[in-house]
This record gives structure tokens, C-alpha cells and sequence, in this order.
């Protein structure tokens, strides 16, 4: 997952708006009670929310550039709530954080999708059901695979680069426009997005052009619900939305929560 590092910088801006799922998580966390393990908790988006909630959080990610931007974050909260928070850099399929074990591991905004095989996946699920407690709970989201959408993404227009979203440069305060093509392999059920961002300035040169990656495998709902199994976890409950709807296969969201025996 060191395509994140490359995302680092501008990871807050783009996702500044984006907050349905954290009462979820956090509702989740006062729920399970102390302390919480939070993998790929990138620049802190939902942990910083937990840790406000006075649960003590443990957060893990791979990237540096995005424990980098956590870190610079934290000199911004009150005493008590960087009191309540740990980082770790570290793979979510093979860290080791000794006997601390922990009532809740989550894993939010479908981080679990950079896993590419099933023997990563297994690896991470097997990693956090050692760290949970007896009777812990895991929660995770991922988006629903829906067919209908993975046709129609491989069209033409999909393929074709195109501008999805913009955002105010942090440091500059230019405009950015981020263009966006990807690539769907259905064998594998692999996307692989490839992102063009161009900063420009007030007359619209461009001043600067970024090129980033990112890659996903998508899941489909009773693959894991497999992998769930073969790791020891039972479902607790599958919802649809962050509102915990039950799940249908017209909604967006996989989102799971799952017991460890």
C-alpha cells in the first residue's frame, strides 16, 4: 500500500467533506469500549474523531507520508485526546504489537480493498483476530460490487481519462483538477486507477502535474463471508449504509461487523 505515500499531501483535501461513515465507527468504538486498534488510519480522519470520544486508539498504517500528515495534525488537539492516541507504521498483514489486545479493530473507507490476493486478505483478517479480545468485534466497509456498475465501467467512457473532482491546493491555495481513467479486470476483479492532477494557477496554466496510482480488489459479499469463516470470525451483522440498514444489493456499502469466536 505505498501507492498512499504519493496521496499523502493531498489526502485531507480531497476527503475534508467526506464524514458519514465516522459516527459509525465512533458509535462503534463508545460501544466496544477501550482501547481500539484502527488499520490504515491514514491522517486520522476517523481516529482523531474516536479519540475525541475518549476511546484510546491505537492506530496502524503502512505509509509514512500519511502517518506524517497524522502527526502533524496532532500538536492541533487537546492534551487529553493526543493523550489517547498511539501510531504505528506497519503492515496490516504482518504486525506485531506484543500482548496488547483490543475490544475493536476496524478497518474503514474500504482500505481493505489495497489487499490484491486472497492470501493477503487472509493474513490481515488472521492478524486482527489475534489482537482481539475473546468475544472482540471487527468492523470494515467495502463498496458493493454490483455488476450492473463493473459492465459499465468497462465502456469506452469509463476508460476515457476525464476530470472528476477538484480541490484548494494546501499549501498554495491553487486549484487543483484531478482527471481520472481506470481499468477493470473482471478475471481478477482488480481496478486500477491511474489519476492526473494539475495544479493551475488564477489565468488556468497548468504549474505543476502530479501522476498517482491507486489499485483495488473488489469482494463480493459471500467470498467474504468465507474468508470471515476461515479465520475464525462469525457475522454479527452485514448493513447496507452507515444509518445500519440491513444490506440489499441496490445499496453502496458492504459493511460488516463480525465476532471473533
Amino acid at each position: 500500500m505505498a501507492e498512499y505515500d504519493a496521496h499523502a499531501d493531498s489526502y485531507d483535501a480531497l476527503y475534508t467533506d467526506y464524514k458519514e461513515d465516522i459516527p459509525f465507527y465512533v458509535e462503534e468504538a463508545r460501544g466496544a469500549g477501550s482501547p481500539v486498534l484502527e488499520l490504515a488510519c491514514g491522517t486520522g480522519r476517523v481516529a482523531i474523531p474516536t479519540a475525541e470520544a475518549g476511546i484510546e486508539l491505537v492506530g496502524l498504517d503502512s505509509s509514512p507520508a500519511m502517518l506524517e500528515q497524522f502527526r502533524a495534525r496532532l500538536p492541533l488537539l487537546a492534551a487529553e485526546v493526543r493523550d489517547r492516541i498511539t501510531l504505528h507504521q506497519a503492515d496490516m498483514r504482518d504486525y506485531d504489537l506484543g500482548a496488547e489486545r483490543f475490544t475493536l479493530v476496524t478497518c474503514p473507507f474500504r482500505a481493505f480493498l489495497h489487499l490484491l490476493t486472497i492470501e493477503d486478505q487472509l493474513a490481515a483478517l488472521h492478524n486482527a483476530y489475534r489482537h482481539l479480545r475473546p468475544g472482540g468485534r471487527l468492523a470494515l466497509n467495502f463498496f458493493n460490487p454490483s455488476v450492473t456498475v463493473i459492465a459499465r465501467c468497462l465502456s469506452t467512457h469509463w476508460s476515457a481519462l476525464r476530470p472528476i473532482q477538484e480541490y484548494i491546493h494546501p499549501v498554495s491555495g491553487n486549484t487543483v483538477i484531478v482527471h481520472l481513467t481506470s481499468q477493470h479486470d473482471v478475471a481478477e476483479q482488480i481496478i486500477r486507477d491511474f489519476r492526473i492532477e494539475d495544479e493551475i494557477d488564477g489565468d488556468g496554466r497548468v504549474l505543476q502535474r502530479t501522476y498517482k496510482t491507486l489499485t483495488v480488489r473488489w469482494i463480493y459479499r459471500y467470498e467474504f463471508e468465507h474468508l470471515l469463516a476461515r479465520c475464525g470470525f462469525e457475522v454479527e451483522a452485514l448493513y447496507g449504509d452507515f444509518d445500519r440498514r440491513p444490506f440489499a444489493q441496490d445499496l453502496d456499502e458492504l459493511i460488516w461487523i463480525a465476532r471473533k469466536r
